[in-house]
């Protein structure tokens, strides 16, 4: 559906996207993540036409786009701030890529109905956009982005305005929603967790450079670079020397699984696959903070000799602040790191 070719990009001295390379397929929802400045803006931007290329083609069902307008690219844009008409009502809205395409009015009118059905919206079509809530503006400008029936749909942070739980529920809906219209999506977010939960396949951008890709369960459990581990929120990452299937780290030995790369390298623990056993066993430690996060608790715990280290654990067994512990590392708890 979607094909960037060496796709480059530069404001200045600077590239926003170096040759940047990158396959949708049909029916495939694809998230684009990355810190700001990464460049994942600038990507969604060339697609839509609203940034030219300095180098690389953008290619939609194998045409290529370099001099097509916007407006005749077949896609479907949805930005953060909504950018409703104030002047007309909901269905006005819906109806506006039609009006512009030339939709007969019953078209339109029968198009109106069945999107504000499926976005959960039945009979709003009179209602001033003002009225609305966030969460309600936000499915109002799905479904004028759907209305024209685009063959990409492309979302700028999506969901970046609403609260955390209203947000966690659309991603959902969402997801659901393009899976029933068989829709190809691109978006773009800062949110991992909503990318993970809304994508088929996660893209992270570092510097205008895909850093990783893969499915959100691949990256989640096998970040590719220290950047990508640090940008998911994982902490423990040190230097190691793996020899066979064990790592020398700063904590001491850890297993590492079959067929790591050996050699000085960067080692990632994952916090959920360390165990916490008696303050006699294993690696010795004192807890230093920790977090209540609703359906476990996040614990910082200084070891004798090397950095800090996060763990996590149920609530009702954590520890106390300053309470001594005891470390083990499972046999899933390294992920040897590629060079950042």
């Amino acid at each position: 559906m979607l094909k960037l070719d060496q796709v480059t990009v530069r404001f200045g001295q600077r590239a926003a996207l170096d040759a940047v390379d990158l396959e949708v397929a049909e029916h495939e929802t694809v998230c684009v993540l990355g810190p700001s400045g990464s460049g994942k803006s600038t990507l969604l931007r060339v697609v839509a036409g609203l940034q030219h290329p300095d180098g690389g083609r953008v290619l939609l069902g194998g045409a290529d786009q370099a001099g097509v307008p916007v407006h005749k690219r077949g896609l479907g844009l949805m930005f953060q701030d909504h950018q409703l008409f104030p002047q007309r009502d909901v269905a006005g809205n819906v109806a506006f890529g039609l009006r512009m395409r030339g939709a007969p009015r019953a078209e339109q009118a029968r198009r109106v109905q069945e999107l504000l059905d499926l976005v959960g919206l039945p009979g709003a079509g009179r209602r001033a956009v003002a009225a609305l809530s966030g969460g309600e503006q936000q499915r109002v400008a799905l479904a004028r982005a759907l209305a024209p029936s685009p063959r990409l749909l492309m979302l700028d942070e999506p969901l970046g305005q609403l609260d955390r739980t209203l947000r966690e529920r659309l991603v959902l809906e969402l997801r659901s929603l393009f899976g029933q219209l068989g829709t190809t999506v691109l978006a773009v977010t800062h949110d991992q967790g909503e990318a993970f939960a809304l994508a088929d396949r996660v893209v992270v951008m570092r510097d205008g450079h895909i850093a990783q890709t893969g499915t959100p369960l691949d990256v989640w459990q096998r970040p590719a670079s220290e950047f990508v581990a640090r940008f998911l929120g994982f902490e423990n990452v040190v230097p190691a020397t793996v020899a066979g299937e064990a790592a020398d780290t700063p904590w001491g030995k850890v297993p590492v699984p079959p067929g790591s790369l050996q050699g000085e390298v960067r080692l990632l623990l994952r916090p959920g696959a360390i165990r916490l056993v008696p303050a006699r066993e294993g690696l010795s430690c004192e807890v230093a903070s920790r977090t209540f996060r609703g359906n476990r608790v996040t614990l910082q715990l200084r070891p004798a000799t090397g950095p800090l280290l996060e763990t996590e654990c149920e609530p009702g067994g954590a520890p106390e602040v300053g309470e001594p512990v005891g470390v083990a590392f499972a046999a899933g708890a390294a992920v040897v790191l590629e060079q950042s």
